[in-house]
């Protein structure tokens, strides 16, 4: 594993506003903001898809504030957020996000804008029409629909930009099929009876996707960023088949064949029904990937072939403080971004069009003052803010 090395958020937050207006340097960030239904639900009450339209009504919900301060005071030109639950209607969710929250000062920082901003439709909460945790019934919801969700649109993403989105070349592969992928991780997956766990007729229709896995082209002076999105299962909350696991890990290889293109990524199809991976050598993997190469029950061949892949720039770690802090006793905690300890969540750029200038987890440690924007659960998330700055170069 590269040296550590912990990078003071202090030196990031000095890089005055403005100074990536030339765009050659690009801050592309990543941040699990939980900002889904069940997050604004008492325990033990469902939620309905309706929470978070309501918590946005107004300017001044708490966890919501420390959300937008904290990209306020990190602003990345690119982001991702995970866990931003799916509205069609923008008006419902994206747009009170921009203007009621990111487009009004918090706690003294500037403001931020993102003119462009990219949601489509995930997998979560979208009824199957199957029984696919073999419960005796098709409830058409949680762990029935085609990825865990107890509505259509929860557990969504949204991606900011203060770059022009190409809209025209976006790629979403939301309806891949997971039993059209090459040597993938379901069909010999079984219970412990030793049966398959799921048929034949169940396996020809199930998604790879958990959410969606997005190809979104950003113009930076003229040149193409393919931002490549996702957020895979979680590898838990299963039994002896693992189908979580699997899942996990054959969502994260994806991206793997993905960027290698050729023959590897000849199998990839979009929901345009355009086939082949990606044909550019510059993008950057965002999201919480929900695996570890160290840490955590994540298969890790998926994780370490996208890390490892010779496409893909190794050095610079993000990391940060807090992190530390949190786990004193672990190696690895410097590099941690999520509050259970561990590195979760990734701003992988490419080898080819980028020089790595800097990179950090936003998590201030324990005597910061700023460590009341994630000091609990319900201050904002339980994952953290990761960043990277990117030069563009030929």
């Amino acid at each position: 594993m590269p040296s550590l090395r912990v990078v003071s958020l202090l030196v990031a937050l000095l890089v005055p506003v403005g100074a990536h207006s030339e765009g050659r340097v690009i801050r592309v960030a990543t941040f699990n903001v939980s900002m889904e239904g069940g997050n604004y639900v008492g325990k033990g009450v469902t939620p309905s898809g309706h929470e978070l339209p309501a918590a946005l009504s107004n300017s001044d919900h708490p966890q919501i504030s420390n959300i937008a301060e904290i990209i306020q005071r990190v602003r990345p030109d690119i982001l991702l957020l995970n866990e931003f639950d799916y509205h069609s209607d923008p008006a419902r969710g994206v747009q009170p996000f921009l203007e009621r929250y990111l487009q009004q000062s918090r706690a003294g920082t500037e403001a931020i804008d993102y003119p462009y901003f990219y949601q489509g439709p995930v997998n979560a909460g979208v009824d199957s029409g199957m029984d696919l945790d073999r419960d005796g019934k098709a409830s058409g919801t949680g762990n029935d629909a085609f990825g865990f969700g107890l509505y259509p649109g929860q557990y969504g993403m949204l991606i900011l930009s203060r770059y022009p989105i190409d809209f025209e070349a976006i790629r979403s592969f939301q309806l891949f099929k997971w039993k059209d992928m090459p040597e993938n991780l379901m069909a010999d997956m079984r219970g412990a009876d030793g049966e398959l766990w799921y048929p034949k007729a169940v396996q020809e229709k199930l998604r790879l996707s958990s959410k969606s896995h997005w190809d979104i082209p950003v113009r930076i002076n003229g040149r193409s960023l393919h931002v490549l999105a996702s957020h895979p299962t979680p590898p838990v909350f299963d039994g002896p088949e693992d189908r979580n696991g699997r899942r996990n890990h054959d969502e994260i290889r994806f991206w793997a064949d993905y960027i290698e293109g050729g023959k590897q990524g000849a199998y990839i199809y979009d929901d345009k029904g355009q086939s082949g991976g990606l044909t550019d050598d510059r993008f950057v993997v965002v999201g919480d990937l929900n695996a570890s190469t160290e840490e955590g029950d994540a298969r890790r061949e998926g994780i370490t072939a996208l890390l490892g892949h010779e496409k893909v720039r190794r050095g610079l770690l993000p990391t940060s403080d807090g992190g530390r802090a949190n786990r004193t006793d672990s190696t690895f905690g410097p590099t941690h971004t999520a509050s259970w300890g561990m590195r979760a969540d990734y701003v992988v750029p490419s080898k080819a069009g980028w020089r790595v200038i800097d990179a950090g987890v936003f998590w201030p440690a324990p005597d910061d003052p700023l460590r009341r924007l994630v000091n609990k659960r319900n201050s904002s998330s339980d994952h953290r803010l990761v960043w990277m700055d990117l030069e563009l170069v030929d």
